[in-house]
């Protein structure tokens, strides 16, 4: 277990449960580059006993999250159920996706929705295009939130307070950014991208990715998630994001935005059972 980690759970209530976090925990340290882990990884990068880490293993092996491979375990696709039901649960996929697959269509360039958590960025929807990229995405993918057009949005739709505590978070994506600013240089970006409303980037996260996102809003006009066009360097001019996809992006938030607006508005009525 790390010290963040630990940290954490010394602040936790009577109510916590520790074998649910622990599970999470072996669940979470398979990393990028980790596909397989033995026992003794697994023990060592959660700080859980072996006889404890194994219990877990063989209970997610039992449930289909995890399966025996090459003398180590490693996880299922079933885990990508966990994370759908995140997606599935807030319903914003199903009021994006007709508007993304219509800027896909339109830009002819791949399109994402992510939200922050801590100081990276993890993308909840995705409308791709075949194109080879530098860094693959997809859903559950997270990158360090300032060098993405994605983060840059919703860090700034954060009060600065809020940047300072977010940001003093390690990320866990495992990616070294090629743009690592001081303190001043981040807050003259974030002031630029608050008072325009949405951010461009050029090669900041890895080579040969150039971006452009916008906020998503809910009805309070709070940002709750960003919107993007995402182009390789080699094919996309950052003047063309600039001056023919950021307006097809800016309407198409625009629109998700007052979709997702309505859909708040609307009771969510469940059906119980007749007594």
């Amino acid at each position: 277990m790390n010290e963040r980690t630990a940290m954490a759970r010394q602040q936790t209530g009577p109510d916590f449960i520790e074998a649910l976090a622990r599970g999470l925990d072996v669940i979470k340290a398979f990393e990028a580059g980790r596909p397989v882990m033995s026992l003794t990884d697994v023990a060592t990068a959660t700080g859980l006993a072996r006889p404890t880490a194994r219990r877990i293993l063989l209970t997610l092996h039992e449930l289909g999250y995890a399966r025996p491979e090459h003398g180590g375990y490693a996880l299922t696709p079933r885990v990508l159920e966990l994370g759908v039901a995140y997606v599935r649960s807030m319903s914003l996929w199903e009021v994006a996706r007709p508007h993304m697959e219509r800027l896909v269509e339109r830009t002819g360039e791949s399109s994402s929705i992510a939200q922050l958590d801590g100081s990276d960025i993890v993308y909840v929807a995705r409308v791709a295009v075949p194109k080879i990229v530098t860094l693959a995405v997809g859903i559950g993918t997270r990158f360090p939130a300032l060098q993405t057009s994605l983060g840059k949005v919703l860090l700034a739709g954060l009060p600065p307070a809020e940047v300072e505590r977010v940001l003093a978070e390690p990320s866990r994506s495992g990616v070294t950014p090629r743009w690592r600013p001081g303190p001043e240089e981040r807050d003259a970006v974030l002031r630029e991208v608050r008072a325009r409303g949405w951010a461009i980037t050029d090669q900041e996260l890895a080579l040969g990715i150039r971006s452009v996102a916008a906020p998503l809003r809910d009805g309070d006009g709070r940002v709750v998630a960003a919107l993007n066009v995402n182009a390789h360097a080699a094919e996309t001019a950052v003047e063309k994001l600039a001056d023919e996809h950021l307006p097809l992006l800016l309407q198409t938030a625009g629109a998700i935005s007052a979709d997702w607006a309505r859909h708040q508005s609307v009771p969510q009525v469940t059906m119980g059972t007749a007594s």
